[in-house]
């Protein structure tokens, strides 16, 4: 499995920004793929998540009610739709693909990693 993530870039707080994440290769051995980020000095994390059979969506606590994920079948391409931007989710924003179902909820449970693409807030 293969995942290219891109769409990154630099956007002012409050603005919005769409990432996007085509997965190849061996997609049926893809459950689910999730959108993971790791800022400067901090852990990875894992901010939202996303079924592939079921449509089954995952989100933390700090992303909930602004970021939105959605997928597109046919296109094996799952989006992150980022609204409402603060300085603090300035990041390399990864996303990786898991066997678990619905979805993985912690980074170790996710197999193949896309390179990462970086998001920048600025004021």
């Amino acid at each position: 499995v293969q995942l290219q993530a891109s769409g990154g870039g630099l956007v002012q707080a409050g603005g919005s920004l769409r990432i996007s994440c085509v997965v190849s290769g061996r997609t049926s051995g893809s459950h689910a793929v999730g959108w993971l980020r790791q800022a400067p000095g901090k852990e990875r994390e894992l901010i939202t998540a996303i079924s592939w059979n079921y449509g089954s969506t995952y989100y933390s606590d700090s992303v909930r009610g602004r970021f939105i994920i959605s997928k597109d079948d046919a296109k094996n391409t799952v989006f992150l739709q980022m609204n409402s931007l603060k300085l603090e989710d300035t990041a390399v924003y990864y996303c990786a693909s898991t066997t678990f179902k619905p979805y993985g909820l912690v980074p170790d449970e996710y197999d193949y990693w896309g390179q990462g693409t970086l998001v920048t807030v600025s004021s």
